[in-house]
């Protein structure tokens, strides 16, 4: 929830703190001595990056936290977890679906792939449940405590497919204290947005809360070819959260939470021929508000889930059991060539369209059902540990369809693709106080997963004949695990190195509608090397996190997008290489200002000169060098794909007392360099540097509990390339649009 400021000096103090992002104190007494200092400091940051809340500061990984206002701001306006991007040092969001897929990068590693079995490297654990479909990933924010990110691998704890990092949501828990929220937005576009929460006690050993959100935008796109106004790019989405809470107070307590989401809208807007030949600017007629096609376009996504967070104390040890169930159904499609007609099938637009393509996917038959049991040690002294077992098991069908949209969109192209994910894993973590100021951690993770894959075309949009079906069953194990040694310089500062292995199974690729066989990447792993300084300064009126890295991954797994064939791919490029740092910086310049910067480089480099891929299908100038054959040219030496060199974000809060209540503002900014969409380098499938900032002015009085603002995200309605479709023609999508409006909260 918001944070909640006063104007007394004890609560700006507090107010602050939650700025950026961290609790309040846990008790008055600790907020009466601050008082007394007659200074604003930040509160120490409580984190479970290791499975055990510990202070930020004391955890040996690179890791930034979000949460409370800052977490509001930079969320408004009907965003989806993609306003995350840049605004957190090393993390890239993008996605080709729009608000039902993202894909996430840390430190330049991810995936590209838009399968509905895609594996990536980044992990997206809510409430202790890893979301491993693509399309879980994408579950609205709301009512959250706090979002952690732990950057580099995390094989030890974590496991499943983390050598890239984790993600960590963590929604706000039910208490006795009956508390709540109502917060209720207007903006841009009939943006409207709606979140709420209530929760309390439901006698002396149960307690609940109940969250919500809905979200609405209208259809703003004009189509130019069918003459409908405001036709396109509207969205209804909701999603409820229901938690339970047993505590008698014993030694025994249990969570259970059950969650739903919904999406209906409109699917990405691929728009053919955006992109200026020779550059990578958008054409000179460019309007953001208006497209051509003649294929349909819709999204519509259904996910439900639960979980049981149990925990027993006997005393010198706790055990832990999470269970958790996820399930999704989906169907997109979208007119892929972006535009209207083709060559041979005048008249056709804008610009060139050699040939027409119209596609959906679906899924519709999903579920994941996950299980920990975890032992760990309560204060055995200098040395603690916990380990225990994993079991996964997912089960997926995926449909894939073409259409002839100069038939009128009926049917011409089927396939399914079916898997079966069964993995498990054991491991152990311990940490020691070799001394006072040294301590010294370490971990190891066995891991054996196994995947049954088949795929059948039924009717080939292009001519060829049923097939299959084929199967493919790739098994992998690995040990996996980390090292690190944290050394308190003094009571303010700690230092510390790290070294991790991380790993991800095999993934298999059969999107056979325009191919014919399976394609198969063989098992990744990742060997990373961190060290860096975390350091409280300023009478804690200021809080410093610097980390450097580099890290190889053997056998990498990369999807070759696209191309002339339409046809993705998998392949393992022999390593790549990484290395950069991360800067997380928050201060009180005065009583009253409070800034917040991050930071990042990231360096990465493809390193196989026997990798060819197919580059564009037409219109793009390839950069890279010829080889292989067949129209192949070599990556050797590329950056990674949706890689920025350099990330930068900054947020400034001024809150002065005006009455009864505060008068503030809050501006954000986020920043990232240049990107290359594919493999493969080309001048117009670069996306251009993009910086986009946010501005919230705002009032707040009796005590906090009510805020009205006024708030404006993409505020310079900056417009920008942030994707491509490489096969057919120059076709692009662009970002969000400026959207400006307000919002009323209520907190109880």
């Amino acid at each position: 929830m918001s944070s909640v400021f006063r104007c007394v000096p004890k609560v700006r103090l507090l107010a602050a703190s939650l700025i950026l992002g961290l609790p309040v104190y846990g008790h008055a007494q600790e907020a009466e001595d601050v008082e007394r200092k007659g200074s604003s400091v930040l509160d120490v940051v409580t984190v479970t990056a290791e499975r055990r809340e510990e202070a930020e500061k004391d955890v040996p990984v690179s890791i930034t936290t979000v949460s409370d206002e800052k977490l509001d701001v930079i969320a408004s306006g009907g965003s989806d977890i993609r306003f995350l991007s840049s605004r957190l040092p090393s993390l890239n969001i993008e996605s080709s679906f729009g608000r039902a897929f993202p894909r996430f990068y840390i430190r330049g590693l991810g995936n590209t792939d838009f399968d509905l079995n895609a594996s990536q490297p980044v992990s997206l654990i809510y409430d202790e449940v890893v979301q491993e479909s693509p399309l879980l990933k994408g579950f609205p924010v709301f009512d959250l405590d706090r979002i952690e990110m732990l950057r580099g691998p995390q094989g030890t704890l974590f496991g499943r497919n983390t050598p890239a990092g984790v993600i960590k949501f963590e929604s706000v828990k039910p208490s006795q204290e009956t508390s709540g929220y109502a917060r209720l937005g207007y903006g841009s576009y009939g943006t409207t947005t709606f979140e709420g929460a209530i929760g309390g006690a439901l006698g002396p050993a149960w307690s609940a809360r109940v969250s919500g959100l809905y979200q609405h935008r209208d259809d703003w796109v004009d189509n130019t070819y069918t003459g409908e106004n405001n036709a396109l790019e509207g969205y209804d989405e909701s999603a409820i959260r229901a938690q339970f809470l047993y505590d008698p107070g014993e030694n025994f307590d249990a969570l259970f939470n059950v969650h739903a989401r919904r999406l209906d809208g409109s699917a990405r807007l691929f728009r053919a021929n955006i992109i200026k030949p020779g550059s990578n600017d958008l054409v000179d007629d460019f309007e953001r508000d208006e497209i051509a096609i003649d294929g349909r376009n819709s999204s519509h996504l259904d996910t439900e889930g639960a979980s049981a967070r149990l925990r027993w104390d006997f005393g010198s040890m706790s055990l832990f059991s999470v269970t958790g169930y996820e399930s999704a159904e989906s169907f997109n499609q979208g007119d892929i060539d972006g535009g209207f007609g083709a060559s041979y099938a005048p008249p056709f637009g804008p610009g060139f369209i050699p040939f027409s393509s119209e596609s959906a996917d679906g899924l519709p038959d999903h579920s994941q059902w996950s299980q920990e049991l975890r032992l760990a040690s309560n204060d055995w002294g200098r040395f603690d540990w916990q380990g225990g077992l994993y079991l996964y098991r997912e089960k997926i069908t995926i449909d894939s369809f073409s259409y002839d949209t100069l038939a009128g969109s009926i049917e011409n192209g089927y396939a399914q693709q079916k898997q079966d994910n069964k993995a498990w894993a054991a491991f152990v973590s311990g940490d020691y106080e070799a001394s006072d100021q040294l301590t010294l951690k370490g971990g190891l993770r066995y891991t054996r997963d196994n995947k049954d894959f088949e795929v059948s075309r039924y009717v080939s949009p292009i001519g060829g004949d049923p097939l299959g079906p084929l199967t493919v069953s790739p098994s992998a194990s690995d040990l996996s695990g980390d090292f690190s040694a944290t050394y308190a310089i003094s009571e303010q500062t700690n230092v510390y190195g790290r070294v991790a292995k991380g790993f991800r199974a095999p993934s298999i690729q059969g999107r056979v509608l325009f191919g014919d066989t399976i394609s198969v990447a063989d098992s990744e792993k990742v060997y990373s090397y961190e060290a860096g300084i975390k350091s409280d300064l300023l009478d804690r009126r200021a809080r410093l996190g610097f980390s450097v890295f580099h890290y190889t991954v053997k056998d990498q797994q990369l999807t070759a997008v696209g191309g002339a064939a339409n046809f993705n791919q998998l392949v393992n490029a022999d390593k790549s290489v990484g290395n950069g740092f991360e800067l997380d910086l928050e201060a009180y310049l005065t009583e009253h200002l409070l800034v917040t910067l991050g930071g990042s480089y990231n360096r990465t480099e493809i390193k196989d000169p026997n990798l060819f891929i197919a580059p564009c299908g037409g219109g793009c100038t390839v950069l890279d060098p010829a080889g292989g054959g067949d129209g192949l040219v070599s990556i050797n030496g590329n950056s990674l794909p949706q890689a920025p060199r350099w990330i930068g974000n900054i947020t400034a809060r001024y809150g002065v007392p005006v009455g009864d209540g505060e008068f503030f503002v809050y501006t954000d900014w986020a920043y990232r360099s240049k990107v290359n969409f594919f493999l493969y380098e080309s001048t117009e499938f670069t996306g251009k540097p993009l910086l986009e900032g946010g501005l919230r002015i705002g009032y707040l009085w009796r005590d906090g509990r009510y805020e009205a603002a006024l708030y404006g995200r993409n505020i310079t309605d900056r417009k920008a390339i942030v994707g491509g479709i490489d096969f057919n023609n120059l076709t692009g999508f662009v970002n969000e649009p400026r959207i400006i409006g307000a919002e009323f909260t209520a907190r109880y």
